[in-house]
């Protein structure tokens, strides 16, 4: 059970800054065993290099086309979007999610598209607002998410998930170490608590409950 949610507040994390080194910079003092860090992805993803600007991207006709499917609304609604997701996965996976999304459509099926080309691909954020420098960026996914919350879980012996929020009460976990309960955890964290604008909280400590010995 979560006893309370404390917001971490950093620098302005870059491509620069290490996620484990982050991490335990900011929450040695404050996290402790049985607690859970949490990470915005967006943040996760620009420490690894993988903000974009839009003016680097040269969308190729394909890109064009497929973009004018998903809804103006989608993360893959402009063609440079479209075009980052071609190079992430490769022209041979985004067709055919191309095509299962045709088909759930007829059928009245949702998410087919990224249940085949690439789950990654659901984490792109189309120029958002994410923290300073990075609000007119194109943010791709973390990569290999498991291995920074493996990582972040042996150097401060605290649980830890990279998890997408949005303001909708959607929440995405993208991964997380072995002893965290992830449907307890949406549930918690529904409202969206990390601040990737001016607040500068893209790390959250979870307090939770400790078990008595």
């Amino acid at each position: 059970m979560i006893l309370g949610r404390i917001p971490i507040r950093t620098h302005i994390i870059t491509e620069k800054d290490d996620m484990v080194d982050v991490v335990k910079k900011y929450t040695g003092e404050v996290a402790e065993k049985g607690d859970i860090i949490a990470m915005a992805e967006s943040v996760v993803a620009i420490t690894q290099g993988r903000a974009i600007l839009p003016d680097t991207i040269n969308p190729g006709l394909l890109a064009k086309f497929l973009c004018l499917f998903p809804g103006k609304d989608g993360s893959l609604a402009t063609p440079r979007a479209m075009q980052l997701a071609i190079q992430e996965v490769g022209k041979t996976r985004i067709m055919l999610g191309a095509i299962a999304a045709v088909i759930g459509r007829i059928i009245r099926r949702k998410g087919d598209f990224y249940r085949i080309a690439g789950r990654q691909l659901a984490q792109i954020d189309d120029v958002a607002g994410t923290m300073w420098p990075f609000e007119k960026h194109i943010i791709l996914g973390p990569k290999n998410p498991h291995d920074v919350v493996r990582k972040i879980k042996d150097v401060t012996g605290v649980e830890a998930v990279i998890t997408d929020v949005n303001d909708i009460r959607k929440v995405d976990i993208l991964a997380a170490s072995e002893g965290v309960d992830q449907n307890s955890l949406i549930k918690d964290l529904e409202d969206n608590p990390f601040g990737n604008d001016d607040q500068q909280t893209p790390i959250i400590v979870l307090k939770m409950a400790k078990n008595n010995p």
